[in-house]
């Protein structure tokens, strides 16, 4: 189906480039033609194998069959380039082009349409594959409710293995219990199982060794998921390091070319920022200065990406005693607060002079609000994995801030919030938070 894809590509290509009317030099010889057509079908498909396109793979997504396709594409294109790099004064330079974008539509199509058919096929019990659990708790459930909410994988559950000797005499409701783990040999001899799939607990993991003893006597595909949720933080993952693969449970959640992006973005949108809002930047200061005694500015330590601390800056709101008596969270109706800090406050407008920590690189337009040591011991030992938040640069604004998640609101619910926004963090969601709060995020009922 590949090379049918490719032939029609090429075929099409061609056409366009020297029968459609189109601008054209010389026409290549037809030999040239019927060469390039030769290395067209025989890189695509050797790269595609090779990058592992037709590899059996159940669970491959149309979007991700798309990828997959894509990146072969773009390789099997280099390779093709190099190939004919020597031929240049007869090969077509606008015809590659025009191949490779046909080719990569309908290699695309004809994989959709080809697993949307087995999806069919599958969810009507053809082409099944039976599937043997290794396990009885939580993770196996998990796997299991995957399978059935995934008809169209075509994974049948065969039933279950326990390493609980109680669960043979008194099944739990689960599913059937064929045997204990040590009957794997005997379970597998009895049954029709295309795929083993391992789901054992943290503590049980001893018993691993004897099964794949057993199993590597069996032609059946083996699968472990590994019980380490309570320990995959952020950004956790499978790596491989020196030929050896590691499981990452914890790691930086943006690359360095997107902390270029955003920061490229935080230094071109304050700089925006601070000129066309310089007007009012100089009349709320000015009615700072007169409203009540005291700097216009007040600088407050926060602490931001890397546990670093720094001076966050604001309008100051409140009397110049307000914390004489201590650091205490602002409330609603506070009495601390000036008449002009109240109403600046309410529309969040003494945020405004942020913009130079984020000029000056403290600070993002987008991420997780920076929060005042004193109060950080407090919320890190109620809250499991508030520290991840300081993975990421502190933000002017943030997921949190939009759903308002502000003031003495759910400290958990805004960690949570703050969390999704880092492990699925884009430049788009920062365009989104961002034209959420110009349109109107920064008015919270929760702003005090």
């Amino acid at each position: 189906m590949d090379e049918l894809a490719l032939l029609c590509a090429f075929a099409l290509a061609y056409g366009l480039r020297f029968h459609s009317g189109l601008p054209h030099e010389v026409i290549p010889a037809r030999e040239d033609s019927l060469w390039a057509l030769g290395v067209v079908l025989l890189v695509f498909p050797v790269v595609f194998r090779q990058m592992r396109l037709y590899r059996t793979n159940r669970a491959r997504t149309h979007w991700g069959e798309v990828l997959e396709v894509l990146r072969a594409t773009v390789v099997a294109t280099v390779l093709l380039v190099t190939l004919t790099y020597f031929f240049r004064e007869r090969y077509s330079r606008v015809t590659l082009l025009l191949f490779v974008g046909l080719a990569f539509v309908l290699l695309s199509t004809q994989r959709i349409l080809f697993r949307s058919l087995l999806n069919k096929v599958r969810r009507r019990g053809y082409n099944i594959h039976y599937v043997l659990m290794v396990g009885t708790g939580a993770l196996s459930q998990k796997v299991v409710n995957a399978l059935l909410s995934h008809r169209e994988l075509g994974l049948e559950l065969k039933g279950y293995l326990t390493h609980k000797p109680e669960e043979l005499e008194h099944p739990p409701e689960v599913g059937p219990i064929l045997g204990g783990i040590e009957d794997i040999g005997r379970i597998l001899d009895e049954h029709p199982v295309d795929h083993v799939i391992v789901a054992l607990p943290f503590a049980k993991q001893s018993l691993l060794a004897e099964l794949m003893r057993q199993l590597a006597l069996r032609t059946v595909d083996v699968k472990i998921v590994p019980d380490l949720g309570e320990y995959m933080t952020l950004k956790g993952g499978l790596e491989e390091f020196g030929g050896l693969p590691m499981i990452e449970l914890q790691s930086a959640p943006v690359d360095a070319w997107s902390r270029i992006v955003k920061r490229s973005v935080d230094v071109l949108g304050a700089f925006v920022f601070l000129v066309l809002l310089s007007p009012l930047m100089l009349l709320i200061a000015l009615l700072v200065k007169l409203g009540s005694k005291g700097p216009v500015l007040y600088r407050q330590q926060r602490m931001g990406m890397d546990g670093r601390l720094f001076w966050m800056l604001k309008y100051r709101t409140m009397r110049t005693d307000a914390e004489v008596v201590g650091a205490q969270m602002a409330s609603p109706q506070d009495k601390r607060c000036t008449g002009l800090g109240a109403v600046l406050r309410k529309f969040s407008l003494d945020e405004l002079p942020q913009l130079w920590n984020v000029l000056w690189g403290e600070m993002s337009l987008v991420g997780p609000r920076p929060e005042r040591p004193v109060f950080i011991e407090e919320f890190k030992k109620r809250i499991p994995r508030y520290h991840l938040r300081h993975m990421m640069k502190s933000g002017m604004t943030g997921l949190a801030q939009i759903q308002g998640l502000r003031g003495q609101t759910s400290i958990e619910e805004r960690i949570a919030a703050d969390l999704y926004y880092i492990e699925n963090w884009s430049p788009g969601l920062d365009m989104k938070i961002l034209l959420k709060t110009l349109c109107g995020g920064f008015l919270s009922k929760n702003a005090y």
